[in-house]
């Protein structure tokens, strides 16, 4: 494990790979394998409004590609309060808006997480996808954060759909 881990800084220092992302919180990584130069890495987001919402997104890097596969899932929780002021900050339309970007590869292929807000159901979904297609399909994920028992539930009543 060390070596591959040290294989891996002697090739980012060669300028053999280019990686851009974002910046994050990497809570986690996992080698999928002795012989193989990719991981599952798990990075933590909070919602940059909504304080009160952190999420968790899964996806592969390869280290060596110059493309990180499209695959992804996301979980968002509430880990702190969500106040009606947060909510009356935020984009309420149908398609949302972005609020975390970290790009996959060197030709624009990127990981996007959008906000939503789902007026009727008073709850926030957050949408993970990829913007290039990949075998056919641009790979997506849906988180979704209630509402209810929060400061902002009474805010969300009152609004109309």
């Amino acid at each position: 494990m060390k070596l591959l881990q040290k294989f891996k800084r002697l090739a980012l220092l060669a300028g053999a790979v280019v990686t851009l992302s974002a910046c994050s919180d990497d809570v986690a990584s996992v080698s999928l394998g002795l012989f193989t130069t990719k991981d599952v890495v798990v990075n933590s987001q909070q919602d940059p409004i909504i304080k009160g919402v952190t999420c968790h997104i899964s996806h592969i890097e390869a280290d060596l590609d110059f493309s990180d596969p499209s695959d992804m899932s996301i979980a968002c929780r509430q880990t702190g309060p969500i106040t009606a002021q947060q909510l009356q900050e935020i984009d309420r339309s149908k398609s949302g808006e972005v609020v975390f970007k970290s790009s996959k590869s060197i030709l624009f292929k990127s990981l996007k997480v959008r906000r939503i807000y789902d007026a009727e159901n008073r709850t926030l979904l957050y949408l993970s996808y990829s913007t290039k297609e990949s075998s056919g399909s641009h790979h997506h994920a849906l988180s979704t954060v209630p509402l209810y028992n929060t400061q902002a539930w009474e805010w969300a009543l009152t609004q109309k759909n």
